[in-house]
């Protein structure tokens, strides 16, 4: 009421000059008063501008936010405005932009940077109510879960935490901590559509999720173990289907983690992704080849990730289970060496195409495995022994498992 009484006033002050001393009103005073007028007409909420004013915090505590320091100045105070209203669940909130690329960029950003903040179901729409050449918007995100829900799925992801941290022998490597990350979500979760599959709460609370449930869940755990974790999404070769991966930094390095694809056997022959005696977790995808990774999916190019070009943490390269050519006698020495040290999964890897088209010819079409197969029995006192194979042949990998 105030400001249409003062603009009305205004304007009658503007008429009355005008009408009755022409002479006297020069263009620069006129203007002046319309400016007033205006810049009272269309000021902005209280709240607005409080939050211009306020300092943009550059850190939050336990989070690597590393997507946070790839926005603008502006973006940032923005990240900090949701973020602040997600933790708080308000349901409405002003944010100090109405710029749709930059507001949907931003959000992502949040999201991908705090897994933590599950409630907020990431496949619901949100909404922004923009008012006309205003620079600030009404923000409504979608939330989920009551207040009774959060406080259980909190506790079952503090639980799942202390459990991993009972996992980590005194003196674990960065690597070693991450594989028992990867491992843990892979043991503990089914790889399963539903209401909860999009978020941590998939997998912590109901285990099971999809690839967003997992790469949230890895890089939650990760970065209470104080490891940079990066959430990842992206496109997969030649489908449209989309996906979500991790990228963790070990030393200096970048590697790719894909918990989703450690927890999918499928590629093994017959019906053995179905015993449970055969559920095995998939190490391909545990700091695989970068250029191998790379042929299969493609991240979203909205936010910027790093590049990853090191080897060295290659699961079959650490295990010497990583060959450059093809010899027989080589591999056979290496499964009889796993065998003797009662593996139930014999698996290598070739760095380059011809020496596994070589191994494959060999091994699976020309039937060699079953020399593997008769040391097993061997080495076990049997007589007979079913086993299952399966290749990877984005990663040049055999697997035998009996």
């Amino acid at each position: 009421m105030e400001k249409r009484f003062f603009c009305c006033l205004a304007a009658m002050i503007i008429s009355t000059f005008i009408l009755w001393q022409p002479c006297y009103i020069q263009a620069g005073t006129l203007n002046k008063i319309w400016s007033a007028a205006k810049e009272l007409w269309e000021e902005e909420p209280q709240e607005v501008r409080d939050l211009r004013n306020m300092d943009v915090a550059q850190t939050d505590e336990e989070h690597q936010e590393y997507y946070f320091k790839q926005l603008s100045k502006d973006e940032q105070r923005v990240y900090r405005e949701i973020l602040k209203g997600i933790r708080d669940r308000k349901e409405q909130f002003y944010l100090t932009l109405a710029d749709d690329d930059s507001i949907d960029r931003t959000y992502h950003a949040v999201l991908k940077d705090h897994p933590e903040v599950f409630w907020v179901h990431n496949r619901k729409k949100i909404y922004k109510t923009t008012y006309s050449d205003r620079n600030y918007c009404l923000f409504t995100p979608g939330y989920t879960y009551s207040k009774s829900e959060i406080e259980e799925i909190k506790t079952a992801m503090e639980e799942s935490y202390q459990e991993v941290e009972k996992r980590i022998p005194e003196g674990s490597s960065d690597y070693e901590k991450v594989r028992i990350v990867y491992t843990y979500v892979i043991d503990n979760t089914r790889y399963e559509t539903g209401e909860d599959d999009q978020n941590i709460a998939g997998v912590f609370w109901k285990k099971s999720a999809v690839c967003a449930g997992y790469a949230g869940a890895v890089q939650y755990l990760l970065e209470k173990l104080s490891i940079p974790c990066i959430y990842v999404d992206g496109s997969t070769r030649e489908s449209t289907e989309g996906h979500a991966w991790n990228i963790v930094k070990i030393g200096e390095s970048y590697y790719y983690v894909d918990a989703t694809n450690g927890d999918q056997p499928d590629f093994l022959n017959g019906n053995a992704s179905q015993l449970e005696e055969h559920k095995t977790i998939i190490y391909d995808y545990l700091c695989p080849f970068p250029k191998e990774y790379e042929k299969m999916y493609t991240p979203s190019t909205e936010l910027n990730v790093p590049k990853c070009t090191a080897e060295d943490l290659n699961f079959y390269v650490l295990n010497q289970g990583c060959f450059d050519i093809y010899d027989w006698q080589t591999i056979y020495d290496y499964c009889k060496m796993r065998l003797d040290n009662q593996a139930a999964v014999v698996r290598f890897k070739f760095s380059n195409q011809e020496a596994f088209d070589a191994a494959c010819q060999e091994w699976l079409d020309s039937g060699e495995v079953q020399n593997v197969a008769q040391y097993y029995m061997k080495l076990n006192g049997l007589t007979q022994v079913e086993y299952h194979y399966g290749v990877l042949d984005d990663f040049y990998t055999i697997y035998f498992i009996f």
